[in-house]
């Protein structure tokens, strides 16, 4: 699982663990959060292991994946059931670059999770399920975003890849656009997926909803941070926010199967539901899986 020691991810491993009391748990988080959180979590009975990973560095991505595959293989851990990418990241700008030179947001929410599912996909048994956080921020309008994100703008998937792809990159609203529209990517991706994996891997996008503090812009700058910690939280008191237990449990719950979803679907919190027009278009969905294959291709053969 990414995504797992802060936010409504950290709120969604305890009812992961206690809805599934065997079940091995493997963090990948950067820094000492993981293993923090694993030792926090073994100290009370819980079986939990920790092993790096920067989603920032594919570098980093394939040698987590391959140490998850290594231990597997060498019996420290059971088979794969489950995969979890909850990480996910929101810049202010569409100038940042990642280690690999991929624009960040790309590089986060699109290509990490391709290489741990490329890396790991022959090590899951039946029956698996994968679970991407998405956002209804792809839908790009005022229903779903209140204003406060903008609307995906799709481009050729190399040009999405690397930074400058909207213009006023420098933005902040270069920086939503690139978020959004990677959020259109992971769908497409997922339903690609869907179509692709082994019969008995699932895998869908659970949208959490706005989730005030999260820690998504936690790249952002000083007055970024301010809003969403001292203004953005009072948005989870209306029915346009969920709060961080709120959507721990139902990120819970879907991971666990108890939310109904078929393969390549979108959850909306608590039920599957169609997600934007848009996201449903098998050029772009084919475009897309060929080029990230391609990007990808030196962390994933």
């Amino acid at each position: 699982m990414t995504g797992a020691t802060r936010g409504f991810g950290r709120v969604a491993v305890e009812h992961i663990l206690a809805g599934s009391p065997q079940a091995r748990l493997v963090l990948l988080a950067r820094g000492s959060a993981g293993d923090e959180l694993a030792s926090d979590l073994s100290r009370r009975g819980r079986s939990v292991t920790s092993i790096p990973a920067d989603l920032l560095s594919l570098d980093s991505v394939r040698a987590a994946a391959d140490e998850v595959g290594r231990r597997i293989d060498e019996g420290e851990l059971p088979p794969l059931r489950g995969l979890v990418s909850n990480a996910g990241l929101l810049f202010t700008n569409d100038v940042t670059e990642n280690p690999d030179g991929f624009e960040a947001t790309f590089a986060v929410n699109v290509l990490a999770n391709h290489v741990l599912i490329r890396r790991l996909q022959d090590r899951f048994e039946s029956p698996s399920r994968i679970v991407i956080t998405v956002s209804d921020a792809h839908f790009g309008d005022f229903r779903h975003n209140k204003g406060m994100m903008p609307g995906p703008s799709w481009k050729d998937p190399a040009l999405l890849a690397r930074i400058s792809a909207f213009p006023k990159a420098e933005t902040v609203t270069a920086g939503g656009i690139a978020y959004s529209t990677s959020k259109l990517a992971a769908i497409y991706l997922i339903h690609e997926y869907a179509r692709r994996l082994p019969r008995g891997v699932d895998i869908l996008g659970y949208n959490p909803g706005f989730v005030p503090g999260t820690g998504l812009n936690r790249d952002a700058g000083a007055a970024v941070q301010f809003v969403m910690r001292t203004i953005m939280p009072l948005m989870a008191l209306t029915p346009l926010a969920s709060t961080q237990q709120e959507a721990g449990r139902h990120f819970a719950d879907v991971v666990l199967g108890l939310t109904p979803a078929s393969s390549g679907s979108y959850v909306d919190r608590t039920r599957e539901i169609r997600s934007s027009a848009e996201s449903y278009d098998l050029d772009r969905e084919q475009r897309l899986w060929t080029a990230v294959e391609d990007l990808t291709r030196p962390f994933t053969s």
